[in-house]
């Protein structure tokens, strides 16, 4: 069965309201001779075929938003690499709400002073560009040591939807913190002197079994939709739609929600050309980065200042918890203007390398001030010390 086919096989419900109507109107039609009885054709089509339509006609609009909500959160390559400069009104509007993090380091700097800075990373679009095959989406050597220079001068973690074996291998720094799935799968750095006492959480260790059932099934469901991907993130399930024409992705809604709305404990939600299916417990990756302050001593501490940079809408459920606490600062990477709970921005992981690197520029810069400063004190003491008769 070809490609084509299989997409037509995909998209029943609308083939379905245009027969039950041809159904309808040749037995209304007198050519045909005497008109079928509704009830006929109820007994044909299990049901009253003014009705079907009608339900159809009511799970239709429910469709549309759908695809209106993954056409918003996915905009296409195409739009997606056009210059801010090209739209500068609306560009310029939103990024005097959301300045650059680069433009305004000293000012981040400024508000951090006294605090102990702790750095929270997603992974895809924020260490990693996006690309067509989740599986190569591999961080560069040069973030790579930007990143493991990051967690030399303050408590570093990796926060993400992909499952934390798979974040791992493409991140290789055992130093780090590493929340998968969402936050439901926690580890501590594996590379330290309390490597004994690594963090060890699992939000939903019982929907394991269930996640893997789904998983099956989607898999099988989704091969009539060209370019669909199901990826299992271990407490999680992501459907990457990024290499699905356009045409085909009401037809890949249709079938991951029929599948999602026959698991209660499971829910369906959006990411950048990803539809991500979850347990429905109260946990997040806002949830994620509260946990890991608590487990770093900084539950109810005023003296912490967590920066959290990230691309998805995942990511928001992390930007919110900050603005709510009064901590620390949010950092958005996009290229286009978009509701966010983040404070700041950066247009893409070449500029969050960078605005790591100059944090640990800065953080060194003052150790070397402090150390130096400490070495001046002696002499200074002698030297300064009033003279006695």
């Amino acid at each position: 069965m070809t490609n084509e086919q299989n997409v037509v096989g995909c998209d029943v419900k609308s083939r379905m309201k245009a027969f039950i109507a041809l159904v309808m109107s040749i037995s209304n039609s007198s050519m045909y001779g005497a008109a079928v009885p509704e009830a006929v054709l109820g007994e044909f089509l299990g049901k009253s075929p003014k009705k079907l339509i009608k339900r159809l006609e009511l799970e239709e609009p429910k469709v549309n938003a759908w695809i209106d909500s993954m056409r918003a959160s996915s905009p296409t390559r195409v739009k997606s690499t056009i210059p801010a400069s090209q739209n500068p009104h609306n560009y310029t509007c939103w990024i005097h709400h959301h300045p650059s993090a680069l433009h305004v380091f000293d000012q981040i700097i400024c508000k951090s002073r006294g605090k102990k800075i702790v750095a929270f990373l997603d992974y895809d679009g924020t260490l990693s560009p996006i690309v067509s095959d989740p599986e190569k989406a591999f961080m560069s050597k040069k973030m790579r040591a930007t990143v493991k220079d990051i967690s030399r001068h303050f408590p570093t973690a990796i926060v993400s939807g992909r499952c934390i074996d798979k974040v791992r291998n493409f991140v290789k720094l055992e130093e780090l913190y590493y929340a998968g799935s969402h936050g439901m799968d926690i580890k501590g750095p594996t590379k330290t002197p309390t490597s004994e006492k690594a963090i060890l959480f699992q939000a939903a260790s019982q929907f394991l079994p269930m996640i893997d059932e789904v998983y099956k099934i989607l898999v099988e469901k989704t091969k009539c939709v060209p370019g669909a991907k199901v990826e299992n993130n271990k407490f999680c399930l992501s459907v990457h739609f990024r290499c699905v024409d356009e045409k085909g992705w009401s037809a890949l809604a249709e079938q991951v929600k029929s599948v999602v709305n026959e698991y209660p404990k499971l829910r369906l939600s959006q990411g950048r050309k990803v539809l991500e299916i979850r347990p429905s417990i109260k946990w997040d990756k806002g949830k994620a980065l509260e946990f890991l302050l608590e487990s770093l001593g900084y539950a109810n501490s005023n003296d912490v200042f967590p920066i959290y940079i990230g691309d998805d809408r995942t990511d928001e459920d992390a930007f919110k918890v900050l603005r709510n606490r009064g901590q620390g600062i949010g950092i958005v990477v996009s290229t286009v203007p978009k509701q966010t709970e983040a404070s700041y921005t950066l247009q893409d992981p070449s500029e969050v390398q960078q605005f790591l690197r100059r944090l640990v520029d800065w953080k060194r810069k003052t150790l070397t001030t402090q150390r130096n400063s400490t070495k001046c004190k002696p002499f200074c003491t002698i030297v300064d010390r009033p003279r006695t008769n």
